[in-house]
C-alpha cells in the first residue's frame, strides 16, 4: 500500500472526510465525494478558495451526492489504508504530474484538488462541468512550488481567482522592493482591520440581536473575505508587518476610548469594515486586480447587510410592544368605516391596515384620508394595502405588499425612505429575502383558513416556528387567527398577529380587541 505525506491542512480535511460516508453500512473508506466535501469545508485552504470561485460549497456537493450522510460516530482515520480506488487514482495522477517538485513531496489541498480533477470518476467529471480550469490550477501549483517555473499569469475565473497571485515581475511595471513591502504592509493592516470589524459585528448579531439569519449572512461574508485574503500570501504579509514602528498605534482620539452604547460599537465597526474593504480593494489593484474586483463585491454586500441589520435593530426597538395588527375594509359607507376605525383606535390596536379590493380608487383614497385623520394623534399606525401611490396621497405610515405585487424596492421608490414597507411571506425563503430586501416588517402565513382570503396551501404553524427561530425583524402571523387558536400561534415563538374577521366581524369589536391584547400581553 502506497504511503503519502500530507500537509496539516490536508490532514484536517481528512478528519472532516472521516465524518461522512457514502455507504449504507457506514463503512469509513474515504471516496472522492467525501474528499471533495472536506476540501470545501476547510474554508481557509487554497483548494476551498478555488471551489468557492466556482460556487462549489459543501451544500452544493451534498446536493450533487445526496447519499452522503454524516456518521454518528466517526471512526479513527488511517488515510493510507482507507482510501477507495477512486481516491488512490486521484493521488497517483497528481503525483505523476508533480514529478518535477522537490522530494519528499507533501501533498497540499490544491494538489489533492488537482488529482480529483485529473482522474476518471464522477467527481472529476462534475468539476469539469463546473468549469474548473485544470491547466491554470496546475500552472499555479508549479509557479508556487515546482522546479519548473511557469511564467504565465494565472488564468482562473476573473470574479474570484482561487490561489495567491504573485506580483508581475515585468521590468516595465516592476515596483521597487520597498514599494512592494509598503503594499503588503498596507494590505496586511487593512485585512486585519476588516476581519476584526466583521467579528465585532457578527458577535453583536449573534449574541445581542440573536438573529440566526443575519448571523449566518455576516459569518459567510467573513468566510468569503478570508478566502480572498488567501491570495495575499501570509509570509509576505508577516514580513511586511511592523506594529512596533506603526505611527498610528500612538495616535488616538477620545471617541475611540469610549462608546455611548452598543449601537455605537456596531456603527464604529461597520465604518471600520467598509473603509478597510475599500483600502484593500484599492491597494490590491497593484498586485492582484481580480482580487480587487472580488473585494469590491464584498464591500457592496456589506452595504446590503448593513441596511438589513439597521432596519432589524430599529424596527425591533420601535415595535417592541406592537403586537396586534388589524385589517379592515372600507365598510358599506364612510360613516360606518369611521365608527369602526374609531372603536379600534380607542381600544388600542397597534396597526390598522386598509385593505379593500372592491372600492373605486376615489372611495379608497377617501377612506385612507379619513383613517389618517383618525390615527394622526394616536399610537395606532396606518398602513395601506398594496397601493403605494394611495399610501402617499393619504399620508399613510406605510404600505403592505404581497409576493405578486410591488417589490420592496419599487414600493420604496414610491413611498420614500420614511414610510414603512411590509411584505407578505409564505415560506421561510421569502421571509429571508424580505429581510435582505429591506422590509420593515413581514406578515407570515397563511396560518389557518380564513373567510377573507383563499389559499391553496397553508404553511401553518411550522412556518411560524421556523421564522421565529431565525428572524428578529417584526413578524406578524396572519391567516384565520382567532382567539381560541391564539395559544397555538404563540407556542411557535411568534408574538405578533394580524387579524381581520375575528375582530372586525365580532359582535363587539372593542371586547374582541381587549381579549386579544390581554392574551398577547401575557406572552411578552
Amino acid at each position: 500500500m502506497m504511503r503519502y505525506q500530507f500537509t496539516p491542512a490536508v490532514e484536517r480535511a481528512l478528519q472532516i472526510a472521516a465524518n461522512w460516508t457514502l455507504r449504507a453500512d457506514g463503512e469509513a473508506e474515504l471516496d472522492a465525494p467525501q474528499l471533495l466535501l472536506a476540501l470545501a469545508s476547510e474554508v481557509e485552504c487554497r483548494a476551498a478558495v478555488v471551489l468557492q470561485a466556482l460556487a462549489i460549497d459543501p451544500a452544493a456537493i451534498v446536493e450533487r451526492w445526496p447519499q452522503l450522510r454524516a456518521l454518528e460516530t466517526p471512526p479513527p482515520v488511517a488515510p493510507a489504508t482507507l482510501f477507495t480506488a477512486a481516491v488512490g487514482e486521484s493521488l497517483a495522477q497528481v503525483i505523476s504530474r508533480l514529478s518535477d517538485h522537490p522530494r519528499p513531496l507533501s501533498l497540499a489541498t490544491e494538489h489533492v484538488l488537482l488529482g480529483l480533477a485529473l482522474a476518471e470518476h464522477d467527481v472529476a467529471r462534475w468539476l469539469g462541468e463546473r468549469r474548473l480550469d485544470i491547466a491554470a490550477l496546475e500552472a499555479e501549483i508549479h509557479r508556487r512550488g515546482g522546479q519548473q517555473f511557469i511564467d504565465q499569469p494565472l488564468e482562473m475565473p476573473l470574479e474570484s481567482p482561487p490561489l495567491p497571485v504573485q506580483v508581475p515581475r515585468d521590468a516595465a511595471t516592476q515596483s521597487t522592493e520597498s514599494e512592494q513591502l509598503a503594499v503588503y504592509r498596507l494590505l496586511d493592516a487593512a485585512a486585519n482591520r476588516a476581519r476584526e470589524g466583521l467579528r465585532v459585528i457578527e458577535d453583536y448579531v449573534r449574541f445581542a440581536l440573536d438573529d440566526a439569519l443575519l448571523t449566518r449572512e455576516w459569518k459567510q461574508l467573513r468566510h468569503d473575505l478570508t478566502a480572498v485574503l488567501g491570495q495575499f500570501a501570509m509570509p509576505e504579509r508577516l514580513a511586511a508587518r511592523d506594529t512596533l514602528a506603526d505611527v498610528g498605534t500612538r495616535i488616538s482620539t477620545a471617541s475611540e476610548q469610549s462608546r455611548p452604547d452598543i449601537a455605537a460599537v456596531v456603527a464604529a465597526n461597520m465604518a471600520r469594515l467598509q473603509e478597510s474593504l475599500r483600502s484593500l480593494e484599492e491597494y490590491a489593484k497593484t498586485v492582484a486586480p481580480s482580487a480587487a474586483a472580488t473585494l469590491e463585491q464584498l464591500r457592496y454586500r456589506s452595504y446590503t447587510l448593513q441596511r438589513s441589520l439597521d432596519v432589524t435593530q430599529r424596527r425591533s426597538r420601535e415595535w417592541d410592544t406592537c403586537q396586534l395588527y388589524v385589517l379592515l375594509d372600507g365598510c358599506e359607507s364612510l360613516a360606518a368605516f369611521t365608527t369602526l376605525a374609531q372603536q379600534l383606535i380607542a381600544a388600542g390596536v397597534d396597526v390598522l391596515q386598509l385593505r379593500d379590493k372592491r372600492l373605486a380608487d376615489r372611495e379608497l383614497l377617501e377612506r385612507g384620508r379619513r383613517l389618517r385623520e383618525l390615527t394622526r394623534d394616536s399610537a395606532t399606525r396606518f398602513i395601506m394595502n398594496d397601493r403605494a401611490d394611495l399610501a402617499v396621497l393619504a399620508d399613510a405610515d406605510g404600505v403592505h405588499v404581497g409576493q405578486e405585487e410591488l417589490t420592496v424596492k419599487d414600493a420604496r421608490t414610491i413611498v420614500g425612505p420614511r414610510r414603512l414597507v411590509g411584505v407578505s411571506t409564505h415560506s421561510l425563503e421569502q421571509a429571508r429575502q424580505a429581510v435582505l430586501d429591506g422590509a420593515d416588517y413581514i406578515g407570515v402565513g397563511p396560518t389557518f383558513p380564513s373567510q377573507t382570503k383563499n389559499f391553496e396551501q397553508f404553511p401553518g404553524v411550522e412556518l411560524l416556528r421556523a421564522v421565529a427561530a431565525e428572524i428578529r425583524l417584526p413578524a406578524f402571523a396572519i391567516g384565520g387567527i382567532t382567539l381560541p387558536r391564539l395559544d397555538e400561534v404563540l407556542a411557535t415563538g411568534i408574538r405578533r398577529v394580524a387579524v381581520s374577521g375575528a375582530i372586525v366581524a365580532a359582535v363587539d369589536p372593542v371586547v374582541a380587541v381587549n381579549e386579544f391584547r390581554a392574551r398577547l400581553s401575557q406572552s411578552q
